[in-house]
């Protein structure tokens, strides 16, 4: 177990954010076109793709662990710390999968928020409608209480 079988377990990984990436960005079409008929199939794509990467999440603590004891690290070191007690050019290598794994996050993090973000808008939209088929919208009054509004009307104009 050497950094060898660390490095392949790292391009698996990026591979699958890579994958979860993009699965986010289909989901995201999905959503912005308004055909909600494939959210669900949309969603699951992603979610088995998150059940991937904690497999691999799981595989590379072990990898990464066997190859911290060889280099006399203690277990569990981030990949920084195993990348400056490894040789060149593994060094180099691991540190440049760590950049590219810390991009990857942070692109999906602002793809599944920007996703989150357009279903609460979504959500709150549906509800207030329901509600004013019901009778009226429930807003808050100064005081803190709910109030009866007068009814919030959404009209489609394509109709």
């Amino acid at each position: 177990m050497g950094v060898a079988e660390v490095s392949n377990v790292l391009w698996r990984e990026r591979e699958q954010l890579e994958l979860l990436l993009f699965k986010l960005d289909e989901e995201q079409m999905v959503l912005a076109s308004g055909r909600t008929r494939w959210l669900a199939h949309a969603t699951r794509e992603v979610e088995v793709v998150l059940a991937q990467l904690r497999e691999s999440e799981l595989l590379r603590a072990v990898e990464v662990d066997a190859c911290a004891g060889a280099l006399g690290l203690p277990p569990g070191p981030s990949l920084q710390a195993l990348a400056e007690a490894s040789p060149e050019p593994w060094r180099e290598l691991l540190l440049s999968h760590r950049d590219a794994l810390v991009e990857l996050t942070h692109e999906i993090s602002a793809v599944a928020d920007a996703n989150r973000d357009v279903l609460a808008v979504a959500q709150r939209a549906t509800h207030e409608t329901l509600l004013s088929l019901g009778g009226g919208v429930q807003t808050y009054a100064p005081g803190g209480r709910t109030t009866s509004a007068a009814p919030a009307r959404l009209v489609d104009r394509a109709l």
